[in-house]
């Protein structure tokens, strides 16, 4: 449905709801994150092949939420950015990085599971932690390849103070034909990978009552752990960013449509629910490491024992 006049878009729920979500994913996202690392470089001699794409994939996560302080500060001063356009594209660059970067290497974890249960004897010996050192290079610099064209369009225009996640809408025609054909290579390409390989993984575990339950249960922990990010994190950023897009486009061409203040709403939740990405990937520490795991159980016992004590303690005072 074309109207004369285009409705108004609620520019105001960005500066509400993003702000919070950054400091919860900052937080958690820094804590679970910086622990999972330490444990993994404790343990630098004894590191298998597949830590090496969960170390990458902490790498990742840490440089995208050291990011996050300076966009909660942007938020909250109502979308007025103060810190330059050259550290603008930088943070939106590192955002990029971390997204297909986390994709990448959590396609990487999928090849490399799919290879062990379905291919084990044809790949024993065959892939070592140098050949996944180079593959996580190969990753990085792939993702780089991809993404570096994005620093080139315009984060900040003229007098204004925004600070763009896109581009200005004078490009936004030609950013959006860009958007896809990024989306089709940084993510499509991958998800349908990843999906290919645990299809292909679960066929085998159904099938095959001679392989090990615990590696049973590892694989359909991790499976489970992959549908939540895709599902939650990052189907919902790409399918709305692209159609946030198109309504600017549209917008642009003075064709408005009813639905764009609804999409552009659902596009600013899926940017909140992207970024979770980095609070969510410790949980591939938690299924890849068991120190990890025991760690995490001996926290929780002396929390449970801390929280009984002080109970104890309370009721001797009120006793008294």
């Amino acid at each position: 449905m074309m109207n004369t006049s285009c409705p108004r878009v609620s520019f105001e729920f960005t500066g509400r709801f993003l702000p919070p979500v950054y400091f919860l994913v900052f937080t958690i996202g820094l804590v679970a994150n910086g622990w999972g690392l330490k444990s993994l470089l404790q343990k630098w001699r004894k590191l298998k092949i597949i830590n090496v794409f969960v170390l990458n994939l902490g790498l990742a996560d840490i440089l995208y939420l050291l990011t996050l302080p300076f966009l909660m500060v942007y938020y909250f001063k109502e979308e007025t950015w103060i810190f330059g356009d050259t550290f603008c594209k930088m943070t939106r660059f590192c955002f990029n990085l971390n997204l297909y970067g986390s994709i990448g290497f959590l396609t990487c974890i999928s090849v490399y599971r799919y290879l062990a249960i379905v291919h084990p004897v044809n790949m024993m010996g065959r892939l070592t932690v140098t050949h996944s050192v180079a593959i996580s290079v190969m990753v990085w610099l792939l993702v780089s390849i991809q993404i570096i064209p994005d620093i080139f369009y315009t984060k900040t225009f003229g007098n204004t103070t925004a600070c763009y996640d896109t581009s200005h809408s004078r490009y936004v025609e030609v950013y959006l034909k860009y958007s896809l054909g990024w989306t089709l290579t940084g993510f499509c390409i991958p998800f349908l990978i990843t999906l290919g390989c645990y299809g292909h993984v679960i066929v085998i575990l159904c099938r095959k009552n001679t392989i090990d339950k615990v590696l049973k249960q590892r694989s359909l922990k991790l499976l489970f752990i992959l549908i939540v990010l895709f599902s939650v994190c990052y189907i919902p950023y790409h399918v709305f960013k692209n159609l946030n897009l198109w309504s600017r486009v549209l917008l642009k061409q003075h064709k408005c449509r009813e639905w764009s203040n609804g999409v552009y709403i659902a596009h600013q939740i899926s940017r909140g629910l992207v970024c979770l990405n980095s609070a969510l990937n410790p949980l591939v520490y938690l299924h890849g490491n068991e120190a990890i795991t025991a760690q995490l159980r001996q926290l929780l016992q002396r929390a449970r024992q801390a929280v009984s004590r002080l109970s104890i303690t309370s009721s001797q005072f009120s006793q008294v």
